[in-house]
């Protein structure tokens, strides 16, 4: 009985292993399966797809629909006006959450509390509620549809979980750090510079990270504040693919492919500090 008893453990130690994988293929499948098949279909030629009962695999595979999406529309302008967004919203956003971040967490000043709560209500409100007024805004500042008006509207929505996952980050940094720093005579502006600063930088690569997914993706803001295709960002540009009376799923898919790329890159470059910003935020000292 005993002799059986090691076998018996084995096999449930690898039937609970088989179950895992099973489960992990079956999550993976629900996760990578549209972006499977918006693969498989941004390479189906046009004709299988407009015709009755086409295959989710091709019958052969051709590049057609990316050649006529660079070469014949704007989807190139509409990139560039993405990437030209993110890269003027996630350093406005950095900078004013990390020091917003800072100040809630190291200094003591009347009504600290409701401005946190304040920052945490400001996430609850529908974005299509705010519209009207931001289009006013934008509009007497002269920033409507241009790609700094909308880099400053998704700045302003990024900003608020920004400054609570960095607050988080700098609770987490011992206090004696800084009091080191001022023994050795260092004044505010360096112990933030030189020693909270460094020890920020993971957290601050996950609210980058968030910054980008947001402004990235974004869509009910870059459909109403901006109007050309001089201006129009990736999202509103892949939805004029939808027309009346045919949706172009060539157009469509091979565009959501190539939007993707820069996301999937982003992600690669920043890995490691990403998840070495989640794990430490995750445990407090």
């Amino acid at each position: 009985m005993s002799s059986m008893t090691p076998t018996r453990m084995r096999v449930g130690r690898y039937a609970g292993r088989t179950g895992f994988g099973i489960a992990l293929l079956g999550v993976l499948a629900l996760v990578l399966g549209p972006y499977i098949v918006m693969l498989l279909t941004s390479l189906t030629p046009r004709e299988e797809l407009v015709g009755a009962g086409a295959n989710l695999i091709p019958s052969e595979f051709t590049i057609a629909s990316y050649e006529e999406l660079v070469t014949t529309t704007p989807f190139l302008n509409y990139l560039r006006n993405s990437l030209t967004v993110a890269a003027i919203a996630v350093p406005i956003t950095l900078v004013v959450s990390t020091g917003a971040a800072i100040a809630m967490s190291r200094f003591d000043f009347r009504g600290r509390g409701a401005v946190m709560i304040g920052l945490l209500l400001a996430q609850m409100f529908p974005a299509v509620l705010l519209v009207i007024s931001l289009q006013g805004q934008l509009r007497g500042m002269g920033l409507m549809d241009t790609t700094l008006g909308l880099a400053l509207v998704h700045s302003a929505f990024a900003t608020p979980f920004a400054t609570w996952l960095l607050k988080g980050f700098a609770d987490s940094i011992p206090r004696e750090i800084e009091e080191a720093g001022q023994i050795d005579g260092a004044s505010s502006a360096q112990i933030i510079r030189i020693l909270l600063l460094p020890l920020l930088r993971p957290g601050m690569v996950a609210a980058g990270t968030y910054a980008f997914i947001l402004t990235w993706n974004e869509f009910l803001y870059a459909l109403t504040f901006t109007s050309q295709t001089a201006t129009r960002t990736l999202p509103v540009g892949l939805h004029l693919f939808i027309g009346e009376y045919q949706i172009r799923w060539d157009l469509l898919t091979a565009g959501g492919v190539l939007s993707v790329m820069p996301v999937v890159i982003g992600f690669l470059i920043v890995q490691k500090r990403l998840v070495a910003g989640l794990a430490a935020g995750a445990v407090k000292g």
